[in-house]
This record gives structure tokens, sequence and C-alpha cells, in this order.
């Protein structure tokens, strides 16, 4: 398996808890996720933040598409896929400045998919 589909499944993994631990805390706000370490690293922190969402879209789900993109391109049109991870890397700067600087919060699976994000660059290169 190439490194680009191995970097997409792990993001889907990560993706996939995301959206789980979202829906989690909406339903229990008492809900305590392994990711939330303290009041200032905690994922559902990040995950229920008015951030937390594009255009009413869950981040998570909008991850787990994107990156089930990139395997589907990597298979049928792999030119399209450095385009994609130079958009990723765009959204992760925004979200991280978003984390760290406006909600003032550490989640520890936002870093791992900004991480993600940035070796999907390195490998469609």
């Amino acid at each position: 398996m190439n490194s680009i589909v191995i970097t997409a499944i792990i993001g889907v993994t990560l993706s996939i808890y995301a959206y789980y631990v979202e829906k989690k805390h909406e339903k229990n706000a008492n809900y305590k996720a392994f990711c939330d370490i303290s009041d200032k690293a905690s994922c559902s922190v990040a995950f229920s933040s008015k951030y937390g969402k594009l255009i009413g879209i869950s981040n998570s789900l909008l991850g787990i598409i994107f990156y089930l993109l990139v395997i589907v391109l990597f298979y049928t049109y792999k030119e399209f896929i450095i385009y994609l991870a130079i958009l990723s890397i765009l959204c992760s700067i925004y979200l991280a400045y978003i984390q760290y600087f406006k909600i003032r919060n550490f989640c520890l699976v936002c870093t791992a998919i900004y991480l993600v994000n940035i070796l999907l660059l390195i490998f469609s290169l």
C-alpha cells in the first residue's frame, strides 16, 4: 500500500473518532473522551465549539469525506491529490490558529490530523 493511502486511512480513522466523540458529547455533556486530558487539553472543547462546524456540517464529517476522496483519487486521478493536500494545509493552519489562539485549547486529535495533512502534502510531492 502506498504512503498516501496509509496516511489517508489514518486521517479517516482520526476523523471517525472525532465524529464519534462529537456525537457522544452532544448527547451527554458530561461524556469524557480519551482525548479529554484536562480543561485546557480537550478535544471535546474543540469539537463542540462554534468553529467545529463549517456551514452547519461537522468538521469531522468533512474530514471523513476528504480522506475517502483522497483514497479514491489515488486510484483514479492521482494528480489532483496535491491540490487537496494544499487545501488541507491551509485549513489546518486556520483551524490550528483557532484552536490555540481563539479557543485556547489543545486538541490532541486535531493536532494529529494537522500532522496527517502535513504528511499527505509531503507524500503527494
